[in-house]
C-alpha cells in the first residue's frame, strides 16, 4: 500500500487526525487576507476586459520573424488616437494581435498599413471586429446563469441536508470566485468569454468536495445527542479526515490537465484561449480545495455548535470527561468507525461503539479443540 493510502487508511480508522475544526479561526483569518488582497488588486488594477466585452479588431497575421514587442510598437504606429494593442505568438510562427475601441472601417485600413509595416500580404491577415454589446450580452447571461446556480444549490443543500450546510457551501463558493477574479486583476489576464467558462465550470468541482464531506458529516452526526462521548465539532473533524485524501486526489488530478493547459498549451504554444481558461480553472480548482477543507465543514460547526442542543451536548461531554478524569480513567477518545462492529476483538479487549462497550471475547473459545501439535 502506497504512504498517502495508508495515510488515508489511518485517517479513516480515527488512527490519526488534524485538527481542522478545532483550528478554525486561524483558517479564517488566512481567507480573509487572501479575499482582502484580491478584493485590493480588482478595485485598483481592475479587470483587464478583452475587445469581446470592450469592442475592438483581432488581426491574425501568418508567419512571420517580427516579435510582439515590434509588433505592438508599428500597430500602435498606424493608428490614430490611445487604443489598447496586445500582440501574442501563435504556435505557427504567425502573430494575433488585438486592437481595442476601433470599428469595422478603421479595422480595414488597420489591416493594409500594418502589412506593409510588417512585411505580409496584406490578404493574408484576417481582421474580426466585435463590437461591446456582444460582449454585454454574454456577461448578462453569465450573471443571471450564476445568480440561478446559487439559489438552486442552497435550495438543494437545505433540502437534502440543513441550512447551515447551505449557508456554509455558499460562502465557500463566494470566497473561490473572489480569489479568482482578484487573481486575474492581479496578473492582469485578459478577461474573455474563456474565461467566463472557466469561472462557471469552477463552481461545480469547488461544490463537490464539499458536498462529499457534508454527506459524510450527516450521516456521523446522526442521533448525536443520545451519546455523551463526542461534540459536533470533534465529528465534523473526523468527517472531514475521512475525506482529506479523496479530496487530495481529486484534486491533483484535476489540476494536472489544467496545469498543461495553462503552461504548456497556453504558455509554449501561445494559445491565448487555453490561457483564458485554463487559469480561471487552475486558481478555481485549488481555492475550491482549499475551502472545502478549510472554510465549509468548520463554518458548519461553528454555526451548530450555536444551537441549544449542542451547547447541551458538549455541556454534558466535557462534565463526562472531567468525570473520567477524577476517577483516574483514561478519556475515549476515538471517534466510532461504522466497519469496527463486524471485526473481531481480542481477548481481553473491548471496544465502545456509540457509547455501549463490547464484552470481550470468550476464553473458553477453542477449548478442546486439538492444537495441531503433534503428540
Amino acid at each position: 500500500m502506497s504512504r498517502l493510502g495508508n495515510l488515508g487508511h489511518r485517517l479513516h480508522r480515527g488512527e490519526v487526525s488534524y485538527d481542522f475544526v478545532g483550528k478554525r479561526k486561524l483558517w479564517y483569518g488566512v481567507s480573509i487576507v487572501i479575499t482582502l488582497v484580491a478584493i485590493i488588486g480588482l478595485a485598483v488594477n481592475g479587470l483587464n476586459k478583452g475587445i469581446e466585452f470592450s469592442g475592438g479588431a483581432v488581426f491574425t497575421t501568418p508567419k512571420t520573424s517580427v516579435s510582439t514587442a515590434d509588433a505592438q510598437t508599428k500597430t500602435q504606429g498606424v493608428i490614430s488616437g490611445h487604443h489598447d494593442v496586445i500582440a501574442q505568438k501563435l504556435g505557427n510562427g504567425g502573430l494575433r494581435i488585438q486592437v481595442s475601441g476601433i470599428d469595422g472601417a478603421t479595422a480595414g485600413t488597420v489591416k493594409q498599413d500594418l502589412a506593409k509595416e510588417l512585411g505580409v500580404d496584406a490578404n493574408a491577415i484576417s481582421p474580426q471586429v466585435v463590437g461591446p454589446s456582444w460582449g454585454q450580452e454574454i456577461s448578462q447571461k453569465a450573471e443571471l446563469g450564476l445568480v440561478i446556480f446559487m439559489v438552486l444549490v442552497v435550495l438543494y443543500l437545505a433540502v437534502a441536508f440543513e441550512w447551515r450546510m447551505a449557508i456554509s457551501a455558499l460562502v465557500a463558493l463566494v470566497h473561490d470566485l473572489t480569489i479568482t477574479v482578484g487573481v486575474y486583476a492581479i496578473v492582469g489576464f485578459e478577461v474573455t468569454p474563456g474565461t467566463v467558462i472557466g469561472l462557471l465550470t469552477i463552481l461545480g468541482y469547488s461544490l463537490y468536495d464539499t458536498v462529499v464531506v457534508f454527506d459524510g458529516l450527516k450521516e456521523t452526526t446522526k442521533s448525536i445527542t443520545s451519546q455523551t462521548r463526542f461534540t459536533y465539532s470533534e465529528l465534523a473533524n473526523r468527517s472531514l479526515n475521512q475525506t482529506l485524501v479523496r479530496s487530495i486526489n481529486t484534486t491533483v488530478v484535476a489540476l494536472l490537465p489544467v496545469a498543461a493547459l495553462l503552461f504548456v498549451g497556453g504558455g509554449l504554444l501561445g494559445a491565448g484561449m487555453l490561457n483564458d481558461i485554463a487559469l480561471a480553472l487552475f486558481v478555481g480548482l485549488a481555492a475550491g480545495a482549499y475551502s472545502s477543507i478549510f472554510i465549509a465543514t468548520p463554518l458548519v460547526a461553528s454555526l451548530k455548535e450555536r444551537t441549544p442542543e449542542m451547547k447541551a451536548l458538549a455541556k454534558r461531554v466535557r462534565a463526562k470527561r472531567a468525570q473520567a478524569e477524577a476517577k483516574g480513567e483514561e478519556p475515549q477518545d476515538a471517534v466510532p468507525d461504522a466497519g469496527d462492529e463486524d471485526e473481531p476483538v481480542e481477548a481481553g479487549a473491548t471496544a465502545s461503539v456509540g457509547g455501549q462497550r463490547r464484552q470481550p471475547a470468550s476464553r473458553s473459545r477453542g477449548r478442546g479443540r486439538p492444537s495441531g501439535k503433534r503428540r
